[in-house]
């Protein structure tokens, strides 16, 4: 089978395991522009086309991150390597039946991006040293996520993004029994599908893969 079919057969596969809508708030994949040639040579896949109902939230894509600046360009897409969909589409199925829904905080990550957050805050314990090869969000093997109700609302998780204070360790205590009710329900939709959480970020799941380092992407991230 041509690269480019197989991609279109998993993409629409991926989109029947997670169902065709949630609550009129999704997009099908025919609606969700094909990803750039450089993002499809680099295997990445926009996750609307394998998450119905996903909230793309991309704070990078603006000046409310730690760093205050804008890294991403305004119409930057959340793109994830293609490894990534079937277990994220099995999350997000998981979770609709809980009426929630998964937003996206991050998702690839260019490596001119890592090395900007690396300057700002230049500490391995909250952000990645960047390097010569690719892990991680940079190889596209991981995304930063949330929860939120049918109609958008977001759930309390006990702290917000990029909350760099030891409440931001997924297994904190001193957060409310509601919000760790929450981050559990996250992470073991997640699981279900692969997916494993970061010990130090509630927010941080990594999928197959993402810690062999590999060839730095070329992609854009629009």
């Amino acid at each position: 089978m041509r690269p480019s079919l197989r991609a279109a057969v998993f993409a629409a596969t991926a989109l029947a395991v997670a169902g065709s809508s949630f609550g009129g708030l999704s997009s099908p994949a025919h609606a969700v522009p094909p990803v750039s040639p450089a993002a499809a040579a680099d295997g990445l896949v926009d996750v609307r086309t394998v998450v119905p109902g996903a909230i793309v939230d991309l704070r990078y894509a603006t000046s409310d991150n730690f760093t205050k600046t804008r890294l991403y360009p305004s119409d930057a897409r959340c793109l994830v390597h293609r490894s990534m969909a079937p277990g994220l589409a099995k999350a997000a199925a998981q979770l609709r039946d809980k009426g929630l829904r998964l937003v996206f905080w991050d998702c690839y990550r260019p490596h001119s991006a890592q090395v900007k957050m690396w300057q700002v805050v230049p500490n391995p314990a909250w952000v990645a040293k960047p390097g010569g090869k690719a892990t991680s969000h940079e190889a596209g093997r991981s995304v930063d996520v949330t929860l939120a109700a049918r109609a958008g609302r977001r759930l309390d998780m006990g702290t917000g993004f990029d909350d760099f204070t030891p409440a931001s360790h997924a297994n904190a205590s001193g957060i409310s029994a509601v919000a760790q009710r929450n981050r559990a329900t996250l992470r073991q939709a997640m699981a279900s599908g692969g997916i494993a959480q970061y010990e130090g970020e509630w927010w941080h799941y990594d999928g197959p893969g993402s810690g062999s380092p590999r060839p730095h992407l070329r992609a854009p991230v629009n």
